[in-house]
């Protein structure tokens, strides 16, 4: 008998990978389907729901033509997080568009319910701060807006979900979440995974509106309408993408720290205590195997975002604009990109975008290196926030697209004063969610994929401490002024 392979999906924001894996871990053939996304108003950020199950099926195609459907012992997902759609739980049919991780409009509705007594509550039970990137206040708008009596909500005929809900749907029989993603949603208590009656009091989601809470490896409904791949192989793993990125990376225990960046970027570590967390970072579930694992996490809203946003602004090609910030100096121009306010570890939804310290001689290689660096000062502030919780970051393990240019490894590394090791597998988020499938499934035991072979390329700082210091200051100086506070107050 051919020996097994494992199929991963990672649906993301911009595309669905898919990637089949052996019983050495080796990737053996890979397929991708990109995807768009609308925004119909200032902040607001939509994808289609139909559009995004048809990636899957596009992706799935790829990457299994001209492989034998029949060795795939079984499926993993790794999905974008916060991202909510309703459907209807008989048709299946989407009642809403994908409202975005990234969509702002639901400030308003964050502001509402912010009093000092909602704040402790949220972060309290959920380990997330009040803010517009959840899903909770996602619900609420949604329901306000097509449900508002929320009839149909408390009789259970319409259902809200993240992106793994959504997907699962499509396979039928009961609507189930898994725990990680659940715990981005701003619902769950994150010490139980379990739906918290007063958060849903708070937003006004009744929870049979909501999908039932699973563990990463299930049960799952098995695989249906994805051919070639036959019905009824079974989903033995779902990981929220940056969960599956830690999961690859073998970080399997607190200390060990990862940074994955792509539209946003998200730098995630278990802990051993969730009460010692810096106020700037969030408690959240990694995975949920044989009990929760709970994780520190810093989430930032743009990174490579920017990198495209600037080099439509220059009229380059984001290539182009890599190769323009390689050799240049930022010459003390900082850009802060606050374009829907700031993540981790600022939690400042107010703050915009801003570009200090620029003259009339400077040009666009400054501005397209200040740009460049925003990426690895955004990341330094979340990695000076795990020091504050869990001790001192002497390594970061990073992934993602944009961790393909050396220059801004070499810059991580310098400015947050630690080694950076880069995984030399592009698409790792998909490969972790092969690993845990693959434990799901029998394949592999926890020994095995701590032993399994991962590729990586290390960087170390080069930065004279000094001249780190300068610079770490000065970004310091324009996050304050972005936020609207005195820049002589250096410092958070």
């Amino acid at each position: 008998m051919p020996a097994p392979l494992i199929l991963a999906i990672d649906q993301g924001t911009s595309s669905t990978k898919a990637l089949l894996v052996d019983s050495a871990g080796a990737v053996v053939a890979r397929g991708m389907a990109p995807l768009g996304e609308s925004h119909p108003r200032p902040g607001w950020v939509e994808q289609d729901p139909a559009a995004i199950w048809d990636s899957v099926r596009a992706a799935v195609a790829a990457c299994l033509d001209g492989q034998d459907p029949h060795r795939v012992a079984a499926v993993g997902f790794s999905t974008q997080r916060e991202s909510l759609v309703m459907w209807d739980r008989r048709t299946g049919e989407a009642l809403s568009p994908l409202i975005s991780w990234q969509d702002q409009r639901t400030g308003p509705v964050c502001e509402a319910l912010r009093t000092p007594g909602t704040e402790a509550l949220v972060r309290r039970r959920s380990g997330l701060p009040l803010d517009p990137m959840f899903s909770a206040a996602k619900a609420k708008w949604l329901l306000d807006t097509l449900d508002p009596d929320r009839a149909r909500a408390k009789a259970g005929e319409i259902c809200l979900g993240t992106i793994d809900a959504w997907l699962l749907s499509r396979f039928g029989g009961d609507a189930v979440t898994e725990a990680g993603n659940a715990s981005r949603t701003q619902l769950l208590d994150v010490r139980r995974a379990a739906w918290d009656p007063d958060l849903l009091a708070l937003f006004g989601v009744p929870e049979a509106a909501l999908p039932r809470v699973v563990s990463s490896t299930g049960p799952f409904p098995a695989v249906r309408g994805l051919g070639p791949l036959p019905d009824g192989v079974p989903v033995t793993a779902v990981l929220g993408d940056s969960h599956a990125a830690l999961f690859a990376h073998g970080a399997f225990v607190p200390g060990q720290i990862k940074a994955t960046t792509g539209t946003g970027s998200s730098v995630m570590g278990l802990v051993d205590d969730a009460d010692a967390l810096d106020p700037g970072l969030c408690l959240t579930i990694a995975w949920s195997v044989d009990g929760p694992a709970l994780a520190a996490e810093g989430n930032i809203r743009a990174a490579g975002s920017t990198l495209r946003w600037v080099a439509d602004l220059l009229g380059l090609s984001t290539q182009d604009l890599a190769d323009l910030a390689a050799n240049a100096s930022s010459d003390g121009v900082f850009l802060v990109p606050g374009f829907n306010g700031l993540g981790a570890p600022w939690w400042d939804v107010n703050a915009v975008g801003l570009l200090a310290g620029f003259s009339l001689g400077t040009g666009r290689a400054a501005v397209a290196r200040a740009a460049l660096e925003s990426i690895p000062h955004q990341i330094a502030d979340v990695v000076e926030a795990i020091d504050r919780s869990v001790g001192r970051v002497h390594a970061l393990h990073v992934d993602g697209g944009p961790t393909r240019n050396p220059v801004l490894m070499q810059l991580l590394s310098d400015l947050a004063g630690c080694e950076v090791l880069r995984s030399d597998t592009a698409e790792l988020s998909a490969l972790g969610a092969a690993h845990l499938a693959g434990l799901g499934a029998g394949l592999w035991s926890w020994d095995d994929l701590k032993a399994l072979p991962r590729d990586r390329h290390g960087f170390v700082p080069v930065m004279p401490a000094e001249r780190r210091g300068t610079e770490r200051d000065g970004w310091r100086q324009a996050v304050r002024r972005a936020s609207g506070k005195p820049p002589e107050t250096a410092g958070r």
